[in-house]
């Protein structure tokens, strides 16, 4: 695709680096599947397992980068950089109250939450260990997710690539040491993912500081600014919440079909994340892009600007596709020995490929939604989105569809999303101007 657009150099400064950011977080758990994958089939299905349960933590807080990064991006549209630090300030001070209360709350319910999921015997007891110490690096990762909206926001993806890559590093690192070098197993790898994370918060912590002196806004947390955040990302939470529960019934789904299907699901959902988190780097540039043009009270920029990153999108899944196919007969060697998991996994990267050029849309419309601050219609089609997805999966339960049906469930999944996210694009009602959406 010829770089001759006026938009290709905004877009590309801002998602090549958010690219980089991106690729680096779903490469923790693709680092820990890689180890604890040579440790044998029951640690890497109870990598499975836990690893969905903590993403879906996780990403039910996703609102602390996404509105975060709307807002502040729409402040400094409209000239306001004071009041944008401000509420990157209130942001982190959120993310660290709900960390702390998903500790809580996640600690005594963490043999449940194993069990709802259906894993086998074997594979229950490691899911709970690496869950347990997990859960304490989760408020250190919602302090980076806010501090990377905080910057995104403000047009710099540049600093959350630079921590994202020192992160991914020091995972990879401590993983080695603790896993294959001192022996400690799966608790290993969840130990060095926790210190990964909450070095990572420290420096996110540090730099929204430092932007909060120099603008002069205040470090200590704003009661109305918190209620604001919390009220602005209600609507996230439940368009995040219908993704994850198609994430987390596809997980149980699969490991209700044996150890070899969750292991080899394991390996296909990481590498389906990788792939979507790279995609996702054209919606964060429309996010801070939007957001931006919107508050400056440019609607045609916006426009125009959503036409070249569809097309970035577009074009960006199909070479996806095609490196997927490529690699194919040789990614199950990377993560596993077993040759029933490799089977399954080369059946399920097939589907995997065909996908990859409608996530590039549907992941470049869904930022942009996102940055013009149109949660609360993304939060209906979320909802429309799973119950196009829930009877499909339900037959594959029922009649044992294997692995290869279960990723074509997914598939009927993201087309509803194309569907919705498109009709929402073609009108208008999603471009509202002004410093604050009304």
């Amino acid at each position: 695709m010829a770089l001759r657009h006026p938009h290709d150099p905004e877009i590309l400064r801002l998602a090549l680096p958010a690219f980089g950011a991106l690729v680096a977080e779903p490469l923790f758990l693709l680092t820990d599947s890689a180890i604890i994958g040579h440790l044998g089939t029951v640690p890497l299905g109870a990598l499975g397992v836990a690893g969905q349960i903590l993403s879906t933590f996780v990403s039910l807080c996703i609102f602390l980068a996404y509105t975060t990064t709307a807002s502040v991006a729409r402040q400094i549209g409209a000239g306001n950089v004071r009041e944008a630090v401000r509420q990157g300030v209130d942001g982190i001070w959120l993310a660290a109250v709900i960390g702390v209360l998903i500790i809580a709350v996640g600690w005594p319910l963490t043999p449940a939450l194993v069990d709802a999921f259906g894993a086998s015997a074997s594979v229950a007891p490691q899911a709970e260990t690496y869950l347990h110490i997990s859960l304490f690096g989760v408020p250190g990762m919602l302090i980076v997710l806010a501090g990377t909206g905080v910057l995104r926001g403000m047009q710099d993806t540049r600093t959350p690539l630079y921590v994202s890559v020192g992160m991914f590093a020091l995972n990879g690192a401590l993983g080695a040491l603790f896993v294959l070098g001192l022996g400690w197993g799966i608790a290993g790898s969840a130990w060095g993912t926790v210190l990964a994370q909450t070095g990572g918060a420290v420096l996110y912590a540090a730099a929204v500081a430092r932007g909060a002196r120099r603008h002069g806004a205040p470090l200590r947390p704003d009661a109305k600014g918190l209620r604001a955040s919390t009220s602005a990302g209600f609507n996230l939470m439940i368009r995040t919440l219908s993704l994850r529960v198609v994430l987390v019934i596809g997980t149980a789904v699969a490991a209700r079909m044996g150890d070899v299907q969750i292991a080899a699901h394991q390996i296909a959902s990481n590498v389906w994340s990788l792939l979507a988190f790279a995609l996702d780097a054209i919606a964060i540039a429309g996010q801070a892009i939007t957001g931006r043009y919107l508050g400056a009270e440019d609607v045609a920029g916006a426009r125009a600007a959503t036409r070249r990153m569809i097309e970035w999108g577009i074009a960006s899944g199909v070479v996806f596709a095609l490196l997927v196919l490529a690699g194919r007969p040789w990614l199950p060697a990377v993560f596993t020995s077993d040759p029933a998991v490799r089977s399954q996994l080369l059946a399920a990267l097939i589907v995997v490929a065909l996908l990859e050029p409608i996530a590039g849309v549907v992941f470049v419309l869904d930022g942009v939604l996102i940055g013009a601050g149109d949660q609360a219609y993304l939060a209906v089609a979320g909802v429309i989105q799973t119950a196009a997805f829930l009877p499909v999966a339900w037959l594959v339960h029922v009649y044992g569809g294997g692995l290869v049906a279960l990723w074509l469930a997914i598939g009927v999944w993201m087309a509803a999303r194309l569907i919705t996210l498109g009709l929402r694009a073609r009108n208008d009602a999603w471009l509202v101007t002004g410093a604050v959406r009304r």
